[in-house]
């Protein structure tokens, strides 16, 4: 229940169908305080593997586990009355085999409440979404930048500037669109590329770092809140510069302890008269 009364959150056969209609609003959430802050401006909150690097202080993915993606998805789950919710599945949880896959979804799906998962990969995690969607797990691929195929790829940079790197980058998008995903997240992306492709598939394209032309747009919630000042990829806007604010906070809190003046009497528990 909402303040405002009973409500149903998003679903992903109503994402699919917002292509062409209107642009998907997304962002990153890993703990209930923050889904419930997002959850009434987000059509979807995703439950991403980024909470590695952003919560734990890792340098990749790769080390995030299925209890790690359990965790937050539950936490997120508790914060969340009307966005649909999708929550990455794990580097190393889902490639062996479909097989591996599903039980990893169906356990991530039973454990969570989520709408669905995301995993990331082309033509060749293609039969695998098939088998997924086919089973009744929703599916949000994830082409293009693939922050979990870092050690293979070289790190983080842009894609789709070479012939080759294109052809592979627009044959994965189609491949996860042809096998049923209900949406495709873009990431690290050439712009007229992302726009290529989002009009050629027929799922609806969530951009990262790719064109103002995709179905939808998603960015980490930290990185969107100015929470982090030490680093800003090209493709990120602060919308707020809350940095500062945590600083400033955390200095005044730290000059009233040591002077005494925190707690106040208001702030203590007296006895009863």
């Amino acid at each position: 229940m909402s303040k405002h009364g009973a409500t149903k959150r998003t679903t992903t056969a109503q994402l699919q169908a917002m292509k062409g209609v209107r642009p998907i609003v997304s962002l990153t959430a890993y703990t209930t305080p923050m889904a419930r802050l997002l959850d009434e401006h987000c059509d979807m909150l995703l439950v991403g593997d980024s909470l590695g690097m952003v919560l734990y202080g890792l340098p990749s993915t790769v080390a995030v586990t299925m209890e790690m993606m359990i965790a937050h998805g539950q936490a997120v789950m508790r914060g969340v009355t009307s966005a649909c919710v999708i929550v990455d599945l794990p580097f190393g949880s889902y490639q062996e085999s479909r097989e591996q896959a599903f039980r990893s979804a169906a356990r991530i799906m039973a454990e969570t409440g989520c709408d669905g998962v995301k995993l990331e990969g082309g033509a060749e995690m293609a039969e695998t979404v098939a088998f997924l969607t086919a089973r009744g797990v929703p599916v949000c691929g994830h082409v293009g930048l693939m922050p979990q195929q870092v050690n293979t790829t070289g790190g983080y940079r842009s894609l789709g500037r070479s012939d080759k790197e294109a052809d592979k980058i627009r044959n994965d998008a189609q491949a996860i669109a042809d096998a049923g995903a209900f949406a495709i997240v873009v990431e690290g992306t050439i712009e007229p590329l992302a726009r290529e492709i989002t009009a050629a598939i027929a799922a609806p394209t969530i951009g990262i770092g790719a064109s103002p032309a995709c179905d939808g747009q998603v960015l980490v919630c930290d990185d969107m809140l100015g929470l982090f000042n030490d680093f800003k990829p090209r493709f990120v806007k602060h919308f707020a510069e809350l940095a500062p604010l945590v600083s400033q906070a955390a200095a005044a809190y730290a000059e009233e302890v040591k002077a005494r003046t925190f707690p106040g009497p208001e702030h203590t528990f007296q006895p009863k008269k």
